[in-house]
């Protein structure tokens, strides 16, 4: 019953800033974390940016500087402010919601997003 959703993908020029959201709904309990992973074309996924229950946040190296994650916790919704963008970053964005399910944690993916950077 839950339900994770990204929005905001879309096309934009080399410098330019877009920023996509993450909403979880359905039996929310209690998030430990909430990150972005990407997808380039025929590349493999990897994290872009997570951000702790308490706040902390990681970011990879190729994006430290220019993107930034952040949440509303009342919304159950994270999101990535990506500035000065490169056409690197072109990829499909996905959104990982950390749950405790019981005594377990369970992760739970968006469909993703689809962002891309034009030269």
């Amino acid at each position: 019953q839950v339900q994770v959703v990204e929005s905001g993908g879309g096309l934009v020029q080399a410098g330019g800033s877009l920023r996509v959201a993450c909403a979880a709904s359905g039996n929310i309990f209690s998030i430990r974390a909430m990150s972005w992973y990407r997808q380039p074309p025929g590349k493999q996924r990897e994290l872009v940016a997570d951000i702790g229950s308490g706040g902390s946040t990681t970011y990879a190296a190729s994006v430290k500087g220019r993107f930034t994650i952040s949440r509303d916790n009342a919304k159950n919704t994270v999101y990535l402010q990506m500035n000065s963008l490169k056409p690197e970053d072109t990829a499909v964005y996905y959104c990982k919601v950390k749950m405790w399910s019981g005594l377990r944690l369970d992760d739970y993916w968006g469909q993703g997003t689809q962002v891309t950077v034009s030269s």
